[in-house]
């Protein structure tokens, strides 16, 4: 009967505060995982690892049956209740960028012949996910390029602290690529194109289409014969000289010989850029003569030049 109630008493004493009680979620940085991460109040072994951490942006979830045989091997007065007694635990990481591997791609293959201007192709590369803040290393081991093919292939060898090393299969293809002039934003018809109004880029040569600008000297100061869009490359036949007189406007006529020259005012029967030639009738004479545009309202005409028809 002694027995019975002693047992009793201890069953029904309330829970010494300092008992360990079960962390349902933890958020680690380090390479392994410590008692203290799966328990609270863990005692003098709290700091003791148990096992590794799960990888960079990986998470685990320890079960109850591994939860109890930690807490006995560890001294800690704890068992599970129910079968949701469990621990979460997640190891933040941050994502390699895919242009950080592709620059150290271009730059070995670039020495086995590759064009540096190549787009590479590597079909279901996902960038390993190493430690935040962690001090990270990359290297390339055996690259290999075939220029007949534009095939290539490397092994990427990826070192991090508070992780192994990591080494993985690159294999891929390189694109030739052309330049390219693109609108950087909506212009109108007509409208004139200045160094703001494009930009330098590079697109697969697989892709394009004939008769595109590839140079901006192509393009500024060339006036739209359609609209174009933001994005959109400038296309050459779209693209003409400014008109520098205008159809029906007043001009002045130059008229050189040897030995003389005169000026009469003419209305313009056309539009022109500089250079081209263009109808103008004499207002004194009503007389249709061709002339070279020279600059904004002035056209030469030879002097002796025979009126067209009209």
């Amino acid at each position: 009967m002694k027995r019975f109630l002693l047992a009793f008493l201890l069953l029904a004493a309330p829970a010494h505060a300092d008992l360990a009680q079960l962390r349902p979620h933890a958020v680690i940085e380090d390479a392994v995982i410590r008692l203290s991460d799966l328990f609270d109040n863990a005692g003098q072994n709290a700091g003791r690892a148990i096992g590794p951490a799960p990888a960079p942006g990986r998470r685990v979830v320890v079960e109850p049956a591994q939860l109890l045989a930690i807490a006995r091997a560890h001294g800690l007065a704890w068992r599970p209740l129910t079968a949701a007694d469990t621990v979460v635990i997640e190891r933040p990481g941050r994502s390699l960028s895919r242009d950080e591997v592709l620059d150290l791609l271009r730059g070995e293959l670039a020495r086995l012949g590759l064009d540096p201007e190549a787009e590479l192709e590597l079909p279901g590369f996902q960038p390993p996910m190493v430690p935040f803040a962690a001090f990270t290393q990359l290297a390339l081991e055996q690259p290999a390029f075939e220029p007949a093919t534009n095939r290539f292939s490397a092994m990427l060898l990826v070192v991090a602290e508070g992780m192994p090393s990591l080494r993985l299969r690159l294999a891929g293809r390189a694109v030739a690529t052309a330049p390219v002039v693109i609108a950087t934003r909506r212009l109108a018809l007509g409208e004139i194109v200045g160094p703001g109004d494009l930009r330098l880029a590079r697109h697969r040569a697989e892709r394009l289409r004939p008769g595109l600008a590839s140079d901006p000297g192509q393009v500024v100061g060339k006036a739209l014969r359609r609209p174009i869009a933001i994005n959109l490359p400038f296309v050459l036949n779209d693209l003409a000289l400014p008109s520098v007189i205008e159809k029906n406007a007043t001009v002045t006529m130059l008229m050189e010989g040897p030995g003389i020259s005169m000026t009469a005012q003419g209305r313009a029967l056309g539009s022109a850029a500089r250079g081209e030639v263009v109808s103008v009738m004499n207002l004194a004479s009503r007389s249709v003569v061709e002339g070279q545009a020279i600059g904004p309202g002035r056209v030469r005409v030879a002097f002796g030049s025979v009126p067209v028809s009209r």
